[in-house]
């Protein structure tokens, strides 16, 4: 049996919140200097205190040893097997900034990256250009032609776009392009099977005729492709859970993937202090709240150790605002780990926190990764995180007689 009909089987409801708070790339590796995490190194009297409250571990996106994209991190987190319902960023991404996704449309997420005068990638993210050069951009590659295909390509924010192929026979059983790092050329788009081969042809046709096109737009000069996707048949979390839950997020991915299995999605400003407000104003309306944080895993990504201790520094100061609520159920975590030493996401398990009346704390003294090692949750599956949470907000009835 699927666990998550299991879950269907024993929720019910009751009056309890639960506030899932995910701290995006939240992991970290210790500085060389100091020995220290980003988390360990950040002040954070609030987080601590909160860990004191809870019960504390450490979590397995999809495995040990697996580095998880941010879809399948965050799916394990709502409680889906990551491996079952493994989304192409693609539909996320298009979702997340409201497009109108049909069932036959194949979209996926895209880069504009710096290629070198050899064809070699040498910034992924084009500097992370401005999400108004973006917009530019889009405008000229949603000229390109490709027959028999309507194309949309369509800004999402700062180097990152979505685009949608949509045209008869595509299946989206194709390979990315973007290999994922630099020194490298992009890759060739490779069908996975047969009757693919067609979308795969018009997708290297698309990325040729882009490359053409930003030739002279330096630093983003050039295109990188990955998760292509179409619309897949999931249960939503009010199926599953019987919740009401809203989803509180400035970045516009994890909007769609919120959108995805069901939430509704609340209006924010960009800040962290504007996220937690939304919160606040928010409360008396829903019964399971999706609190997403994205600064943390940019800064990671960027290597920027000192940044990521700010923004977790950032996120500590506004806590208070969540905690005044006094939910019944708080879970601080992160979707994976992404170290400023790497620069990318990574195989590390992530901290958690459980706070409830019914949790068993135990003896861990601060929200960080040595400390969470010893914590009375162990070392689980990120989704098992969802039925304790649950289960802590007296949202699961008994299992058998």
């Amino acid at each position: 049996m699927d666990n998550l009909d299991l879950i269907k089987q024993i929720s019910i409801t009751s009056p309890g919140k639960i506030v899932l708070l995910v701290i995006d790339g939240l992991g970290g590796l210790p500085h060389p200097g100091t020995a220290k995490t980003e988390l360990e190194t950040a002040n954070t009297p609030n987080l601590d205190r909160l860990a004191t409250q809870s019960i504390c571990g450490l979590i397995d996106p999809v495995g040990p040893g697996i580095t998880p994209g941010s879809t399948p991190g965050h799916l394990a987190l709502f409680g889906y097997d990551p491996v079952k319902y493994n989304i192409g960023r693609g539909v996320v991404a298009a979702l997340g900034i409201d497009f109108d996704l049909k069932p036959a449309d194949i979209a996926a997420r895209g880069n504009f990256c710096t290629v070198d005068s050899s064809g070699f990638i040498t910034d992924r993210r084009a500097g992370r250009i401005s999400t108004e050069k973006c917009t530019e951009l889009c405008r000229l590659l949603d000229e390109i032609k490709i027959e028999g295909i309507k194309l949309f390509v369509r800004p999402v924010r700062e180097h990152r776009f979505a685009v949608v192929f949509r045209g008869e026979g595509l299946p989206p059983e194709v390979s990315d392009s973007d290999p994922q790092q630099t020194g490298v050329a992009p890759k060739a788009v490779k069908a996975k099977h047969a009757p693919a081969l067609r979308t795969a042809d018009i997708a290297n046709e698309f990325i040729a005729q882009a490359g053409a096109t930003l030739a002279r737009h330096q630093p983003a000069n050039m295109v990188i492709l990955r998760g292509f996707s179409s619309l897949p048949i999931i249960p939503t979390m009010d199926d599953i859970y019987i919740l009401k839950p809203v989803a509180i997020a400035a970045y516009p991915m994890y909007r769609g993937l919120a959108k995805l299995v069901g939430m509704t999605l609340l209006k924010t400003g960009p800040a962290i202090a504007d996220e937690f407000d939304a919160l606040k104003k928010n409360y008396t309306d829903y019964d399971f709240f999706f609190l997403h944080i994205k600064g943390t895993d940019s800064a990671g990504e960027d290597g920027d150790f000192d940044r990521k201790v700010s923004v977790i520094e950032e996120i500590d100061r506004a806590l208070p605002t969540l905690t005044s609520l006094k939910p019944d159920v708080i879970v601080v975590t992160g979707d994976h780990s992404t170290p400023a030493l790497l620069k990318s996401h990574s195989w590390h398990p992530v901290p958690v926190a459980l706070y409830s009346q019914w949790c068993r704390p135990d003896r861990v003294g601060e929200f960080s990764e040595q400390a969470c090692v010893s914590g009375g949750l162990g070392r689980l599956p990120a989704t098992q995180i969802m039925p304790l949470a649950m289960a802590n907000a007296l949202k699961l009835a008994k299992f058998g007689a």
